[in-house]
């Protein structure tokens, strides 16, 4: 009897020891995957990359802004006139497909008088306003001064701005260009950095794309009205350079020589 719990008390102790050690093994592998990892180089670099470009596009906004006594003589004056501007428009090259509304509002008019015996100020309505503003989009940009010109002349009062800007397939093609450019401007400084440390680039662990950046439409004239005398002379408007860029986010992985 007595042998026979020393034989059940060896069993257990050996059941045990392999527990122990079976637990220990899954710990040991992922210690070993572990160890692999942390031996992982990399190096982060950012690539740039820029080019000033000719802009292709042409955008003017200018309209007539005229009061009169009631909302409709408004309106139907502010047609009137407005018609006429387009067919100028049309007339020095401009096409009907380049020519759109960009704003068109109406509001009351009020004049304010201060009651001095009732202390109390009154307003009263002393006729509507009609602001409508064009949007001359085109690629014809030798045009920009005879467009403002032209348009002075049949009755334009206001200009909101004119501005260069770049088309959507100018930058499509700008952008695949310059993508390329960046990833070579990151590798070429990967490799500058790594030479000195006596490493080398062997892969690539990962690659981000920032955003396309697009300069805002260059303005080379905003706001103020046509009447005054700089606006009622030959106007000379002149296009130039933008700066285009974009960048990337490389992770190399490296390695010593």
């Amino acid at each position: 009897m007595k042998k026979s719990k020393q034989l059940v008390i060896v069993v257990l102790t050996v059941l045990a020891v392999s527990i122990s050690f079976g637990a220990l093994y899954p710990e040991a592998d992922a210690q070993e995957v572990t160890s692999v990892s942390s031996l992982e180089k990399t190096l982060s670099v950012t690539g740039m990359a820029t080019t000033s470009v000719e802009p292709d596009i042409l955008t003017v906004r200018f309209g007539i802004e005229i009061q009169e006594p009631t909302a409709q003589q408004a309106l139907e004056k502010n047609s009137e006139m407005m018609n006429k501007v387009i067919l100028v428009l049309q007339s020095a090259g401009i096409a009907e497909s380049e020519i759109s509304t960009s704003s068109l509002d109406i509001y009351p008019v009020y004049e304010y008088v201060n009651d001095e015996f009732l202390g109390i100020q009154t307003s009263d309505l002393v006729g509507y306003k009609v602001s409508n503003i064009l949007s001359v989009e085109t690629e014809k940009l030798d045009l920009a001064a005879n467009i403002i010109d032209h348009g002075v002349e049949t009755g334009v009062n206001r200009i909101d701005s004119v501005s260069y800007t770049l088309s959507p397939q100018k930058q499509l093609d700008l952008k695949d260009d310059l993508l390329e450019q960046a990833i070579e401007n990151a590798k070429s400084k990967a490799g500058k950095a790594l030479a000195p440390l006596d490493h080398s680039v062997i892969g690539v662990k990962s690659v981000s794309l920032s955003e396309f950046g697009m300069p805002y439409p260059q303005p080379v004239f905003r706001g103020g009205f046509a009447e005054s005398k700089a606006m009622l002379s030959p106007t000379p408007v002149f296009s130039s350079e933008q700066d285009v860029t974009t960048s990337v986010q490389v992770v190399f992985l490296i390695g010593s020589n």
